[in-house]
């Protein structure tokens, strides 16, 4: 074995063996993989080899498109088969609700071009003769889908790998990690020492293992899964063709031709995990013992609606581990405070998104950022509330989900309470439906009782519509107030914080205590990994706000670039809890709870003050996210609730009302204000979001600083746009298309109803010099849309800086 490489690769799976190829691809040789037995033992070996396009996220959906294309590549670079039989996929639907899912993602998948279109039950009966058509409502049809050799393609990565220049080592488990000074690794094997530069952790079911000889805990943990093989079929046995795919969302069934016979699988409410505490070190190329009756009764559906099958009978039945995260989505990228260590692992449709996580990772690797947004498997998306219990409970109900369609206003209940504000009790009998950000019970909306507080998962609009209303006309009409206590706050401090600051934020710091500035963070690249509100607290001090999902994901940025012993970063997250109060009579209330001066001369717009607002000492921050003048309140956690009811009664005789974040998201949009995760991503640059007036390149070097220099040179190809959308019901919410002449240009990075002028509002990165109208399609329904040139709520922002 060698004893030095840029890059060791943990892991023989096959996302392990994606990446090793993926990295050669780009131009390293000197890498290899570490296998502590066989190429795909583990998971990989006894996967069912499906691969689809379909993905409720855009990007995650286009890394499993460039998945599914790369196979045929790989087949030819490597001369080694990856099995493909691309029969295409059958999505059948039962309910309305699965239908009007089937409606969303068709209109999606126009966008992302990936073929998905109905079909109507002729068809059905032409491409799969045995369902019973009868039992269903719709089905879909994805051209692209199939399944794979899951072991042909990982030794087809590892062949092209090996042709490049890439070494595989077999039966070399890595025993101990260690932390050299400076940034190399030492990895322990018992065939030698191996130093690399970089090291990825790909070993699948073993990752929590070899993180744990980093003294990192993952977010993962395995279940058991399980699928049957039937005997032969006759009705197959005379197709002359392969039957495609398919899945049946009612029946939670997904089936594949397997010779004459058929592949079943189920995901069944009755799961179990395995190995929860660690994947024994002698597992290998080994199965679970079958538990059929757990799959026995969901499978009953499955008879009835293929009747064929019932005479069939079980050739074999497969239980092996798979390995979940508690969204279902894989965990890639650098860990925190290690920008040489990443990890690949969590990848339970590893055949469908291997190729996808591995260019993701190795451009991470190589270029130094992933190349597009792929927060929604970034391993930072989680914190340190992902702990043991919360991973196994949401990773017990993303298994039993996996065929239960989302709907977009639907908060699912298992893990919930986790972290809640001191005022959490008293926001609940206010009437507030909590959603989870960051495991935060954020309010959604207040129903009019505690009684009420509740809507029906669904696609069209629904018990949350009029409350929302009301809450946003009295935000527009007098004060709303909306509890922060979510925000991420992250503290930089010490004798160089400014100056090591102002290298990483694109734009001016506040230059005086007391004052404010909003600032977007970049990547090499120009692109905007972030988008924050800086608060100047002293020369020395700096308080940053940011969306609450993305506080592990700053942390880690801001540690892998702090070389100044004299600068700390720290959350305050947990100790700072707050309230927003908003609308034309925000500063009257405000003077109501305090002595201090707050009116426009005391307290400036984009200025900070502490002051007593009854008896606490708080931060309050002249800024609005809705439009109006507004204003936010810090304090301790354990002044929350004394803040809260002072508030309260000095709001009685101003109708103070309580508003939601369904509200926020229709007032932000009013008044053309992008967000964090939807509108700003590292998809995007700071010019074509708009955000160029915060980016001053003249102020001296800052992380992205050249790129965004040279992109100034270049016409913009889009630019974010806002779009004012004729609906009536269903609303747009973000994700459908946008079409120009009857094409689709576009997606909507997020929209909804505005309450203020009628109809829907929805941003889209569109060409900057389009004048045509445009259309958007939601769900079935293609709807007009008018591009507006200013937003349509006070445009020159009187209001805020009343």
């Amino acid at each position: 074995m060698k004893a030095h490489a840029q890059v060791a690769v943990i892991g023989g799976g096959v996302v392990g063996a994606s990446v090793l190829y993926h990295l050669t691809s780009l131009g390293w040789r000197d890498v290899v993989l570490l296998e502590r037995a066989e190429l795909t033992a583990g998971s990989t070996w006894h996967a069912a080899g499906g691969v689809h396009t379909l993905n409720g996220d855009a990007n995650v959906a286009s890394l499993q498109a460039y998945t599914i294309d790369l196979y045929r590549e790989l087949e030819r670079v490597s001369g080694v088969s990856c099995g493909i039989h691309q029969t295409g996929c059958i999505y059948l639907a039962v309910t309305e609700q699965e239908h009007d899912f089937f409606k969303s993602e068709h209109a999606k998948a126009q966008h992302l071009q990936v073929g998905l279109h109905f079909i109507d039950f002729a068809e059905v009966r032409a491409r799969n003769p045995l369902i019973e058509t009868a039992h269903y409502r719709a089905a879909m049809f994805d051209p692209n889908d199939g399944n794979v050799d899951p072991t042909g393609v990982t030794n087809a990565y590892a062949k092209a790998a090996r042709d490049a220049g890439a070494e595989i080592y077999r039966h070399t488990p890595v025993t101990a990690i260690r932390r050299l000074p400076g940034r190399e690794w030492e990895l322990t094997t018992p065939h030698g020492v191996l130093r690399a530069e970089y090291v990825v952790n790909a070993a699948g079911l073993w990752a929590r293992e070899v993180a744990r000889l980093m003294h990192v805990e993952l977010p993962i943990v395995p279940l058991e899964h399980q699928y049957l093989i039937t005997n032969e079929i006759p009705q197959l046995a005379g197709l002359g063709a392969e039957i495609p795919y398919t899945v049946d969302f009612d029946g939670a069934v997904y089936l594949r031709q397997e010779g004459n016979g058929l592949l079943v699988g189920t995901y069944e409410q009755d799961c179990r995990h395995w190995a929860v505490d660690g994947t024994p070190l002698d597992f290998g190329v080994e199965l679970l013992p079958p538990d059929t009756e757990r799959i026995v009764a969901p499978l009953g559906k499955m008879l009835e609606r293929m009747p064929a099958m019932l005479g069939a009978g079980v050739k074999r039945v497969v239980n092996g581990g798979m390995m979940f995260s508690p969204d279902g989505n894989p965990i890639i990228g650098p860990l925190a405070g290690e920008e040489t260590s990443f990890v690949a692992a969590g990848c339970m449709m590893g055949l469908s998104q291997s190729g996808g996580i591995g260019l993701a990772v190795a451009r991470w690797i190589v270029d130094g950022e992933p190349g597009m947004d792929v927060f929604a498997m970034d391993v930072s998306r989680y914190g340190d509330f992902a702990n043991a219990a919360y991973v196994r409970a949401k990773t017990r109900e993303n298994y039993q989900r996996r065929f239960i369609l989302p709907c977009w206003n639907e908060e699912l209940p298992a893990a919930r309470g986790v972290r809640t504000s001191p005022v959490y009790g008293q926001l609940a009998a206010a009437g507030a439906v909590f959603g989870v950000a960051a495991a935060f019970e954020v309010p959604l909306w207040y129903a009019a009782s505690a009684a009420q507080a509740h809507e029906a998962p669904s696609f069209h609009r629904s018990a949350s519509f009029a409350p929302v209303a009301a809450e946003c006309r009295a935000v527009r009409g007098g004060v709303g107030l909306w509890e922060t206590s979510c925000y991420c706050k992250l503290e930089v401090a010490g004798a160089d914080a400014a100056r090591w600051l102002d290298g990483i934020l694109a734009n001016h710091l506040p230059r005086e205590t007391g004052r404010i500035a909003l600032s977007p963070i970049l990547t090499p690249r120009g692109r905007i990994l972030g988008d924050v509100t800086v608060v100047r607290l002293d020369v020395d001090r700096l308080l940053l706000f940011g969306s609450p999902s993305a506080e592990t994901y700053y942390l880690r940025w801001f540690v892998q670039h702090l070389a100044d012993a004299t600068v700390t970063v720290r959350s305050l997250t947990r100790e700072l809890c707050g309230f927003a109060i908003t609308g034309p009579q925000a500063r009257a209330l405000l003077a109501r709870v305090t002595t201090a001066d707050v009116s426009a001369r005391g307290l400036p717009f984009l200025s900070s003050r502490w002051m007593h607002i009854g008896l606490a000492e708080c931060l309050v921050l002249r800024l609005s996210f809705t439009g109006e003048l507004g204003y936010e309140i810090y304090m301790p956690a354990d002044n929350q609730r004394h803040v809260y009811e002072t508030l309260l009664e000095a709001g009685r005789e101003l109708q103070l009302r309580h508003f939601g974040l369904r509200a926020l998201n229709a007032l932000r949009l009013e008044k053309g204000y992008g967000t964090w995760g939807r509108e700003y991503s590292s998809d995007y640059s700071p010019a074509a979001a708009a955000l160029s007036r915060f980016v001053c390149t003249d102020k001296g070097p800052f992380v992205g600083r050249d790129a965004v220099v040279a992109e100034r040179t270049q016409p913009l190809a889009r630019r974010l746009t806002l779009l004012a959308i004729e609906s009536r019901d269903p609303d747009p919410v973000g994700g459908e298309p946008v079409f120009v002449n009857g094409k689709p240009v576009a997606r909507l990075t997020s929209a909804a109803f505005s309450h203020t002028f009628g109809y829907s509002l929805g941003f889209a990165y569109l060409p900057p010099d389009l004048v045509a109208d445009t259309e958007v399609q939601v769900l079935s329904q293609r709807l007009p849309a008018r591009i507006l040139r200013e937003a349509p709520f006070d445009p020159q922002g009187l209001r805020m800086r009343a």
